[in-house]
Parts: structure tokens; C-alpha cells; sequence
């Protein structure tokens, strides 16, 4: 049974109302607060595919062979940004705290990675209310903000396997 299959069997909890915690079926809401604990923490992955590091060489003026050697290693999920030991843990190193006092900017933001541009609504955050209740504990922009629809929340879910 293919994904898309599997998750047409039932509704997702998010497309449920629930009155307890003030969701009425229609979406979810988000809204980037600038904290950087999605692009900090302890040791994790920012999967590059071939055309996002083109993209970002370009943006930084580099040829791809330059960019990944300098800014990518090899894991075991795939090619990952590197990343930076800072008092926050690991942070991307494309993460930059100090250009807006009190806020952390993505310094590629407009060709940041795909696994970037879908957070929170990566499978494994909106798999369950628990999970998305989880990842609420330390990215301070879920239930706040703008609002997602049902598709809008579908589409990014499905362009990643996060």
C-alpha cells in the first residue's frame, strides 16, 4: 500500500475539530517566532539534494564543488549541511544570531533546503497530535499564527519524508 493510500484510510488528527485544544479541522496554525531551535540542537541532519547545493553555491557566489566540500558532509541518511558548536548546541551553520539582536536568520533563507522550508509539517511532527504536541515544546510558533489549511499542511507533509 503506497502513502498516500495509508493516510486516506482515516482522517489526520489535525483534520479532526477539537474543542479542548482550540483546533476546528480546517488546519493548523504557524508562525516562525526567529528562535533558531529548529535549526539548532543536539547532532542532527539538513539533507541537501544536488539542485539545493547548487542553489545555495550560487548564492554564495562558490562553485558546487567548492560549497560541498566546505559546507556539506556525507551521513549515513545522505548530504548534510554542517554544522557549528555554539552555547545553543549544534547550530546550522547558515544560522546567524548576531545580525538581529535577540532573533536567529537563516543566512540562505531564500534558497534554504527543502527540509527547511517544511518544518513543522514534516510526517514525523504531524503523524500524531503527541508528536506535534512534542515538537510545540520547543518550537514556540506551532498553534500560533498563520493558519494552514488541510492542503496546504498535505503538500509540504508529502514533499519531504522527514
Amino acid at each position: 500500500m503506497n502513502r498516500s493510500a495509508a493516510r486516506s484510510a482515516e482522517p489526520e488528527w489535525f483534520a479532526v475539530p477539537d474543542a479542548e485544544a482550540g483546533r476546528d479541522g480546517t488546519g493548523l496554525r504557524f508562525s516562525c517566532t526567529m528562535c533558531g531551535n529548529c535549526c539548532s540542537g543536539p547532532e542532527g541532519y539538513v539533507l541537501v539534494t544536488d539542485d539545493e547545493i547548487a542553489a545555495l553555491a550560487r548564492r554564495l557566489g562558490m562553485s558546487v564543488a567548492d560549497f560541498t566540500k566546505r559546507h556539506t558532509h556525507v551521513t549515513s541518511e545522505g548530504r548534510s549541511l554542517r554544522e557549528k558548536r555554539t552555547d545553543h548546541g549544534l547550530d546550522c551553520e547558515f544560522l546567524d544570531r548576531d545580525t538581529v539582536p535577540g532573533k536567529a536568520v537563516c543566512g540562505v533563507y531564500e534558497d534554504r533546503p527543502l527540509q527547511c522550508r517544511t518544518w513543522p509539517f514534516w510526517p514525523s511532527v504531524i503523524k500524531s497530535r503527541q508528536a506535534w504536541e512534542r515538537a510545540k515544546r520547543v518550537c514556540p510558533g506551532i498553534d500560533k499564527g498563520k493558519k494552514y489549511t488541510l492542503v496546504q499542511i498535505r503538500v509540504q507533509r508529502d514533499a519531504c519524508d522527514i
